[in-house]
């Protein structure tokens, strides 16, 4: 399938930005970074701008995304080519220092993030944008689609008393915002003062989800291996923060999730009659690490079926509830540590809510839950699309 999106990576090798003369730059990139004949960035910035990439950035996972999971920290490197530092954004530090910027005066940034408000890859950006500012650099975004649309934004807006590295603004948990958008939502809504350039796509569409764009998908982490482990992921994430098997350590991340304990007998004609767009198929798994390793796992495998009506947030926590309703002696919120947070539940981090984890807790009614972030919601839609770019 030909691509019918030219992303900004391409547009840039097409259009090189004249202003890009004679600076120093920095490019934040992982092996996603790659155009639609798989070449990496890091050799079209070098062979547009030859012997001005000095500095390279690696978000959580690593350069290569070798990384599995989550607080598995990735060392600085160097690039073997080109004999340049990577500086790892994900190590002993997540924001970039002014040491890391000395030797740039651009940063590029050539991410895919997944439109999810957990993914870290955009607080990682926003911290390069504030040093940025206060360092007199310019940051330009190579934009990306997001690989589930940007129609269909859902779940509440986190609250202050849940921020964290998996949660810094207050943004729904499916934003519906490519890169290039949601970071210059950030920075201006949140005053961050970057000088910022997006070179945009061409050709991309918000209706469009990853399967529409012609593209081949590349994962931007080791759990994220296809776009329909994307399509779930603003769901089936939450089950992080639980002792539920979010499907790590099989080939269906987060498409799978299960424990030992779980009744699937008892869910399935709930969860096959309430949801729609997708079908909950009760599947036995076996994680070969992470929780639940090598034990067998009953669970669920979901299959979307309409990805236009299938909602993953309110569809997992839907899933969540039936779990602590049908196994509340054996079912188990995580402690702490996670994402670097040591006191707070991570559930509250991934839900952005502490009265959200309470009231599914105590099985208040879904449809409640849902109608209490609505507000919230629709002020978020009214003020982020402002910053869209895309019909």
């Amino acid at each position: 399938m030909t691509p019918c999106v030219t992303i900004g990576l391409e547009n840039l090798k097409r259009n090189p930005l004249p202003d890009l003369k004679n600076q120093r730059l920095g490019l934040l990139a992982n092996p996603a970074s790659v155009d639609s004949r798989f070449t990496h960035a890091v050799q079209i910035i070098q062979a547009l701008f030859p012997g001005q990439l000095t500095t390279i950035f690696s978000p959580q996972h690593g350069f290569y995304a070798e990384k599995q999971d989550n607080m598995i920290e990735s060392a600085h490197g160097k690039e073997p080519e080109l004999n340049i530092p990577i500086y790892s954004l994900y190590s002993h530090t997540r924001i970039p220092t002014p040491q890391m910027f000395e030797q740039i005066d651009t940063l590029l940034v050539d991410i895919q993030d997944v439109g999810t408000r957990v993914y870290t890859f955009i607080y990682t950006i926003s911290f390069c944008l504030e040093l940025a500012a206060q360092m007199n650099k310019k940051v330009i975004i190579l934009d990306r689609p997001n690989p589930i649309g940007g129609c269909r934004v859902e779940g509440n807006v986190l609250s202050s008393e849940t921020a964290s590295f998996v949660g810094r603004f207050p943004i729904p948990m499916r934003h519906g915002m490519t890169v290039g958008e949601i970071s210059q939502f950030f920075n201006q809504k949140f005053r961050l003062g970057c000088d910022l350039t997006i070179v945009p796509m061409t050709g991309w569409k918000r209706s469009m989800y990853w399967q529409d764009t012609g593209l081949a998908w590349i994962p931007p982490s080791p759990n994220l291996p296809t776009p329909f482990s994307c399509m779930v992921y603003p769901g089936q994430v939450i089950f992080e923060g639980t002792n539920i098997s979010e499907g790590r350590g099989t080939t269906l991340p987060f498409e799978l999730f299960g424990a030992p304990f779980m009744d699937t007998s008892a869910m399935s004609p709930v969860l096959n009659r309430k949801i729609t767009g997708a079908y909950f198929r009760p599947v036995c798994f076996e994680p070969t690490s992470g929780k639940w390793q090598n034990q067998v796992c009953k669970g669920f495998h979901i299959h979307v079926t309409d990805k236009h009506r299938f909602k993953p947030y309110i569809s997992s926590l839907l899933a969540l509830q039936l779990i602590i309703r049908n196994h509340k002696d054996a079912f188990a919120f995580k402690p702490p540590p996670y994402e670097y947070e040591y006191e707070r539940l991570p559930m509250d981090l991934i839900l952005g809510s502490r009265e959200i984890r309470e009231r599914i807790r105590d099985l208040s009614d879904i449809k409640t839950i849902e109608n209490m972030w609505q507000q919230d919601l629709e002020d978020f839609i009214c003020s982020s699309s402002t910053y869209y770019l895309y019909e």
